[in-house]
């Protein structure tokens, strides 16, 4: 959605009036969020859901930078209601290269189906960054295009909650991984660092499973493998929200104290747990920060025209302990 928002009162105008003003209005911009300062450049931050509480802070990091760089450039927001409508996403593209916006800040729903319409943008003379959710190299080399990628490295973000989690466990313990949308490279990615991480410690994983990373699915999958794995000692899952549902899934089946979980994003939601013991360990990638990380090179790349290259943005391992005393 584009939450900017405008209103335009309607009124009676004389006819004569009236007819002026219509061929007027041909030459004019209707009255939203099109009305910019000249010369000050326009950004849009396309997201994934925001329900989910990853990408609302996401969002409101992003706000909170412009506000403070008012003067620098206007901000354009938009997001999309599920986490797998890769079609909105495409439409909220289109929309904004439509609106001639100066630069796109992208993180994508599915790591090649947007790659096409970003192509587009790019083509049309738009500055595209993607964030989060790293595009597909071999899809972005089939359609000779460059596009930089500004965010963490998930697999390693994803090892360092695995090793600390394998801290606990002994070898040939049973672990099972819910994973993000196989389209999904930051998804991929994650699995990949978990299975590093579970495979070095030797421990056993007797599934992996998506979740799409939505809690409701998480906590569906969990249930079936709690039901299957009685002696399951720890879930790793791929984003928190996830983690919720593993973690409702095994009070609900009365396990809560007996399996681990561990998580990815550090969202509002799993702090209480945390320090409850109630899932072990997350992995902080900054979501207040990494559409400001994304926009800042934009406005960089805008400035310089140069070449864009990768940037890697930083991700922290977070515990009780490292919580104590928030």
């Amino acid at each position: 959605m584009n939450t900017s928002t405008s209103s335009c009162s309607p009124r009676r105008w004389p006819l004569a009036a009236a007819l002026g003003l219509v061929a007027l209005g041909l030459a004019l911009t209707a009255c939203g969020p099109q009305s910019q300062t000249p010369g000050k450049p326009r950004i849009a931050l396309i997201m994934k859901s925001l329900a989910n509480e990853f990408f609302l802070t996401m969002e409101n990091g992003a706000r909170a930078h412009q506000k403070a760089h008012a003067d620098e450039y206007d901000l354009l927001a938009n997001g999309i209601k599920d986490e797998l409508d890769v079609a909105k996403q495409v439409e909220l593209v289109e929309q904004m290269v439509a609106q001639k916006v100066d630069a796109i800040v992208i993180a994508p729903a599915d790591s090649k189906a947007l790659i096409g319409v970003c192509k587009k943008a790019q083509d049309a003379g738009v500055v595209v960054v993607n964030i989060d959710n790293k595009f597909d190299d071999a899809v972005l080399a089939g359609q000779k295009i460059k596009l930089p990628f500004v965010g963490p490295d998930n697999r390693k973000g994803a090892r360092r909650v695995g090793d600390y989690l394998a801290k606990q466990l002994k070898p040939g313990d049973k672990v099972a991984v819910i994973e993000g949308p196989p389209n999904a490279f930051n998804g991929q990615q994650r699995g990949l660092g978990f299975d590093d991480a579970m495979n070095a410690a030797g421990m056993k994983i007797v599934s992996s499973q998506s979740g799409y990373w939505e809690t409701d699915k998480a906590n569906q999958v969990a249930a079936a493998i709690i039901t299957e794995n009685p002696d399951l000692k720890a879930f790793l899952c791929a984003n928190d929200s996830m983690a919720l549902g593993a973690v409702a899934a095994l009070r609900a089946a009365g396990k809560l104290d007996q399996v681990k979980v561990v998580g990815y994003d550090n969202i509002s939601a799993v702090q209480t747990l945390l320090k409850e013991g109630k899932i072990l360990a997350t992995a902080d990638q900054h979501a207040d920060q990494i559409a400001v990380f994304g926009i800042e090179y934009a406005l960089q790349l805008l400035k310089t025209k140069t070449a864009p290259a990768d940037r890697e943005t930083p991700v922290d391992l977070i515990t009780a302990e490292s919580l104590a005393g928030k």
